[in-house]
């Protein structure tokens, strides 16, 4: 039910086209998923984003734990049916979620206990719960409960993390039983390499259908990121996805698809969408700005997305100025069919044998004109 198969590597980069076969469809790799944190992706529709060209889109288990809760989602037929879309879904685990709430939780072996954002009420999620929670809500792919670290951190914290991570990876493993779900494994062990490629080993004995790289673009500089993923990456398994968590920068997806990644995700393009920032393939800007109030061109010439082909940046400043809801649906649409097809366009260059050259030329055009005024 669950398969991936190689369609042609850059002999180069090591950059990878692949596709992964899931119960709700085969995702052609590489592949940016719109994240979907409360069983919606803000701001957008399921058939827009199918229209964008969005293949996978993520769940939120910490958050569809809290509200609506598992088991409403499970009597409603499941998230597929819930959320209207019969598309694959990725489920985190809600790892990151819990330890980000910081003075609100407190770690064990057995699990992490933490309080609620919304009202203060008590929880316990052990990696079993997570489980329950992601079977409940039916994904396509979940993932394994992790302990993610802040950076920086000590070498002797990230190692217990790690260790930690590894032994509640078992125990998902051993708990897990819904065969059309595969599940995950996550990588920790910060940015210290020797830790990762260990941990990349160990949970490749334990053999998962795919993992996830969890721990970076956590606040550590960008050839940090790159300098784990050079000495990762080769150590993972060839056959099996390999999914960068949480990241979403366009000059991070190329770098990351250079070294071997098949699958990411980030809030980036809608919480930016909302905030009047967009992507362009000459950089990034912020439509708010009054420099825009008079310029009808489109968000970016070379693009041709809904927004792009129908409205101009002085419009949608103008939606923006006046508090409309459109400015945002607009500049979320089009930062999501930006870094969609940026990584459809990736895929191409990789199964042409150009990718070397396509790097180098997003490269060069985005970083050149990255704060476009």
């Amino acid at each position: 039910m669950f398969e991936y198969k190689l369609i042609a590597e850059c002999p180069e980069t090591g950059a990878r086209a692949g596709e992964f076969t899931t119960p709700h469809g085969v995702v052609q790799t590489p592949v940016f998923m719109p994240v979907g944190t409360q069983a919606t992706v803000k701001a957008m529709t399921p058939p827009e984003l199918e229209g964008l060209g969005a293949q996978i889109i993520l769940g939120n288990t910490y958050h569809l734990y809290m509200r609506p809760g598992a088991e409403i989602v499970r009597e409603a037929g499941g998230l597929h049916k819930f959320m209207g879309w019969n598309h694959p879904i990725l489920t985190d685990s809600g790892g990151f979620q819990v330890f980000s709430l910081a003075e609100l939780r407190k770690i064990s072996e057995e699990g992490v206990e933490f309080r609620s954002h919304l009202n203060g009420s008590k929880h316990f999620m052990r990696p079993e719960d997570s489980m329950d929670i992601q079977m409940a809500l039916g994904s396509d792919i979940a993932m394994a409960f992790d302990e993610c670290v802040d950076w920086p951190t000590t070498e002797e914290y990230s190692r217990d993390a790690m260790e930690r991570t590894i032994r509640w990876a078992k125990r998902c493993k051993a708990h897990h039983d819904r065969h059309d779900q595969a599940l995950f494994g996550i990588v920790q062990g910060s940015t210290f390499e020797s830790q990762r490629i260990e941990c990349a080993h160990r949970l490749a004995e334990i053999d998962f259908p795919g993992y996830g790289i969890g721990g970076l673009s956590v606040g550590e500089p960008h050839d940090e990121m790159y300098r784990v993923l050079d000495s990762l990456c080769p150590e993972m398994p060839k056959d099996k996805p390999r999914y960068l968590m949480g990241v979403g920068f366009p000059t991070n997806l190329v770098e990351g698809v250079a070294r071997g990644v098949d699958m990411f995700d980030c809030v980036l393009p809608t919480r930016n969408g909302r905030n009047g920032g967009v992507l362009t393939k000459f950089g990034k800007m912020n439509l708010k700005n009054q420099s825009y109030a008079r310029d009808f061109t489109p968000i970016d010439e070379t693009c041709d997305c809904y927004a792009c082909r129908n409205f101009t940046r002085a419009y949608i400043r103008h939606l923006y100025t006046t508090g409309e809801i459109l400015a945002a649906r607009l500049c979320s649409w089009h930062n999501l069919h930006f870094l969609v097809n940026l990584m459809r366009d990736a895929r191409s260059a990789i199964i042409e044998g150009r990718f070397p050259a396509f790097r180098r030329n997003f490269m060069e055009n985005f970083m050149e004109g990255a704060y476009l005024k």
